[in-house]
């Protein structure tokens, strides 16, 4: 069947039906900048529930202006205009400067086979695609088809589709605006972007509900944010999860768990969090403990904490289905009927690790909250963290590695209409609802402890529940260049909290590459070392030479010296939807200055640089294993070298390593080990912190704020730190500070500001350590209090080298100003 022409249409209040012979159109306005396109083929629409959008924003509704003609009928909002073409059918949507936003492609109306569906789009030739979570390849999807099917995808590689996640949301971005699709569709789905037709983009499933929401910019900011509103935004996590993590498959038995924790403490490497993988359970059964592997496990949580490291295990969904063993979880599972079934109505048995075993029914709000109660017992331990593994779910011994298509789940979830559905529709959320109801049972547990779950397998909105990893990677260069890829389309696609594993899973990486991925992996959202069975070790202090290992400490300690900086940027993630690392054309989407219309700041294909936040730029090679120079795009507006303090000027020159001077595109400079480049953003300001083992040790010293003064007068310069105790939820009580900062250039030098702090919790320093950077010569400082205690003037040094003028200045509370004459 093929929706291609208009047979009937009514105007409501907040958007449009439309009719094509026996199937109903209904596109409505969310929000201004926010519609829901919902197709029913036999005239009626399809259940109005879903697994990630959030309640409020999917009811969310505005008023529209109708706008119909002969030839077309439609609505306008405050931000776009609707139209869809009566003969043919034909949606258009735009907004009201006339950009496109969505267009559907010439000839290739809404098709229906069966019950299986597909739409076309035009694709103009210059743009491109990001998101779908953690699919392999390029950061721009353009050229790519891909499927979403969750899979245990082990040893996966850069061709390899699909992996783990289903989320079906992609980010378009055309000369300067940006827009996104969502697909709330659990079925197997697919995305083509120019595969198929060289002008045309498409997308569709196999089954279920034809329900798409269109979210308008213009910025890709304000794209990443709406999708915040309409799936959630990732919580704050405990300060910890930012810390170092170790981990390998697998630290048994307990003497080697506690080897490994001390030998952290004595190399002086801080960390903050030790990973237990399966062996550390009795016979691979979830939530047992081997009492031979470990006789003393309690008091080894207890120990560790005492070394002020947190423990993370792992609880993978599959029970053991042994009857009459005296197996709580499968005891209790079954007494609660808790379990998937199969058709004839038994109960689902596949095997997995620990043999024979048996799956909750997560889909069953009563069954996710009896998954929760099952964390008790670790939690009263002092266990800090769990491990939500193996969910796609995988299977073992059948050739589609999963359970079978038929296996019957119950929706018993408010919101829904229960029924009982086939695994063909719950495969893609069975990992999102598992991490969920581990998450919703740790809350319980504990409800002012801020829960840490890591989750594999998740669909779209499985953010709000847990963090992520990429999952079985390889110890590979094309894998440590395939990370930020991966990772910049996983925060584009909500999940923001999220790693790789570091050095790679599958193999033992050579001493270069394992010193190269702790370098990068310190400047990423998650940094866990992690390695398969049979691999070499692959702690920081092996496989190596002395200065391999000084060179990964080092790295670990600028992470932790960057916490206030990185934390920052978590909280704003908590509240906005941005993600700690962002691809360049994120923060620098508009045309530059001077430039023409349909030119971009940044290349918005460059994938082997992210920023930090809003300020830092990391680069790597292109190809890591490469011995040639690099060459390093930059955005325009001003940089400086992060290590060296110099001032690459606002163009993007820069003095390169044979004294000659780059075109202002980016920067040349010599590939070492020693150095992953990283640039500071003219105008900021960079707070970070003593050296710290841990994240539980309180920092001894001043705060230090790094200042990059702009390029000129009158341009922005500022930064932020927001504090709270890293592990409640005191902070939505008023319990956080928050303190900005300023500066601005004057023609006798430059002025600092510190503001006074907002709410209740109290900082652990007493001084500011002001490091302005850029700087030639000596300067003469004064400071005063903005309370109005007075002047005074303060001692300043100078450091050539790093071209950095310091200054000590007091912090009593009330907010400063420091002038520094140079």
């Amino acid at each position: 069947m093929r929706l291609d022409r208009v047979t009937a249409s009514r105007a409501t209040a907040n958007g449009i039906e439309i009719h094509a012979g026996p199937a109903v159109l209904q596109i409505t306005a969310l929000r201004d900048d926010v519609l829901r396109v919902r197709v029913g083929p036999s005239g009626q629409l399809p259940e109005d529930a879903s697994w990630a959008v959030l309640p409020a924003a999917r009811t969310s509704t505005v008023n529209v202006s109708p706008d119909n003609s002969s030839s077309s009928v439609g609505f306008k909002t405050a931000k776009l205009h609707v139209t869809v073409h009566r003969d043919p059918l034909e949606l258009h949507v735009t907004d009201l400067d006339g950009h496109v936003i969505a267009e559907q492609f010439a000839d290739r109306p809404i098709e229906y086979h069966g019950t299986s569906f597909r739409l076309y789009m035009r694709s103009p030739s210059d743009e491109h695609y990001f998101g779908l979570g953690d699919k392999p390849g390029p950061l721009d999807r353009r050229s790519e088809a891909f499927t979403n099917w969750n899979t245990d995808a082990f040893g996966w590689q850069e061709s390899t589709d699909p992996i783990y996640k289903t989320i079906p949301w992609f980010i378009t971005f055309h000369r300067g605006i940006a827009a996104g699709i969502f697909l709330d569709n659990t079925w197997r789905t697919s995305f083509d972007f120019n595969k198929e037709y060289r002008d045309a983009y498409s997308f569709g499933a196999e089954n279920g509900p034809l329900d798409c929401y269109i979210l308008y910019g213009p910025e890709p900011k304000a794209v990443v944010k709406s999708w915040a509103w309409l799936t959630g935004a990732t919580p704050l996590p405990p300060l910890w999860a930012f810390g170092f993590q170790q981990s390998r498959y697998s630290y048994y038995p307990e003497s080697e768990v506690r080897r490994i924790a001390s030998r952290l403490r004595t190399e002086r490497i801080p960390a903050d969090v030790l990973w237990l993988d399966i062996d550390y359970q009795l016979k691979n059964r979830p939530f047992t403990v081997d009492p031979e592997r470990f006789p003393a496990f309690d008091q080894m949580i207890k120990d560790l904490k005492a070394q002020h490291l947190h423990t993370v295990v792992i609880t993978d969904l599959h029970i053991a289905d042994v009857p009459n063993a005296g197996y709580k979880p499968f005891d209790e599972g079954i007494a609660g009927d808790h379990f998937v079934k199969n058709p004839d109505g038994s109960t689902f048995v596949g095997v997995v690790w620990p043999g024979k075993s048996v799956f909750p029914d997560f889909t069953r709000k009563q069954s996710r909250e009896w998954w929760g109660t099952l964390y008790s017992d670790f939690v009263s331990k002092g266990v800090a963290g769990f491990w939500n593994d193996m969910n796609e779910p995988s299977v073992f011994e059948v050739p589609s590695k999963t359970m079978p298509d038929d296996v019957q789940h119950r929706i018993e979830e408010p919101g829904f209409a229960t029924r009982t559905a086939s695994h063909l529709e719950i495969h893609n959320v069975f990992g999102m609802e598992n991490s969920r109801g581990t998450f919703e049972g740790l809350l319980k547990l504990a409800p002012d402890s801020r829960p840490f779950v890591m989750t594999r397998a998740s669909y779209a909105g499985g953010h709000r529940y847990a963090a992520t990893w990429s999952g079985d990677n390889s110890a590979t260069w094309n894998h440590l260049r395939q990370t930020t890829p991966q990772l910049l389309n996983l925060g584009l696609s909500g999940f923001s909290l999220a790693g790789a594993d570091v050095g790679g899973f599958a193999g033992s990486p050579q001493p270069e590459l394992l010193t190269r991925w702790l370098e990068l992996a310190a400047f990423q959202p998650i940094d866990r070392d992690h390695t398969a069975k049979g691999t070499n070790s692959q702690e920081p202090w092996e496989d190596g030479t002395p200065e391999d290992l000084n060179l990964r400490r080092r790295y670990i300690e600028e992470r932790y010296r960057l916490l206030p900086y990185l934390y920052t940027t978590a909280e704003e993630m908590s509240r906005t939807g941005l993600p700690i690392m962002r691809p360049l054309f994120l923060e620098f989407p508009a045309a530059s200055p001077g430039a023409a219309a349909d030119r971009q700041a940044v290349d918005p294909t460059i994938d082997n640089e992210f920023l930090l936040g809003h300020d830092l730029l990391i680069a790597q090679s292109p190809y890591p294993d490469e011995m040639d120079d690099l060459f390093i795009s930059l955005p325009p507006g001003g940089w400086y070298d992060y290590w060296t303090g110099e001032r690459i000027d606002g163009t993007g020159t820069h003095k390169n390593i044979d004294n000659s001077v780059s075109p202002p595109t980016g920067v040349h400079l010599h590939r070492g080990l020693d150095t992953v480049p990283v640039f500071v953003r003219a105008g900021a300001i960079v707070p970070e912190q003593p050296l710290v083992q841990s994240t539980d040790e309180k920092p001894e010293g001043p705060l230090t704020l790094r200042v990059y003064p702009p390029n000129g007068f009158n341009q922005d310069c500022n930064g932020s730190l927001y504090l709270d105790d890293g592990e409640s939820y005191a902070f939505r009580k008023g319990d956080f500070l928050r303190v900005n900062f300023t500066c601005r250039l004057t023609p006798q030098g430059l002025i600092v500001a510190v503001t006074a702090p907002t709410g209740t919790f109290a900082p652990w320093w007493k001084l500011f350590s002001v490091e302005v950077f850029g700087a030639t010569k000596v300067a003469e400082g004064s400071y005063s209090a903005l309370d109005g205690s007075g002047t005074a003037p303060i001692s300043t040094s100078y450091d050539p080298e790093h071209h950095r003028i310091t200054a000590l200045v007091p912090d009593n509370g009330k907010g400063l100003e420091l002038k520094l004459a140079y």
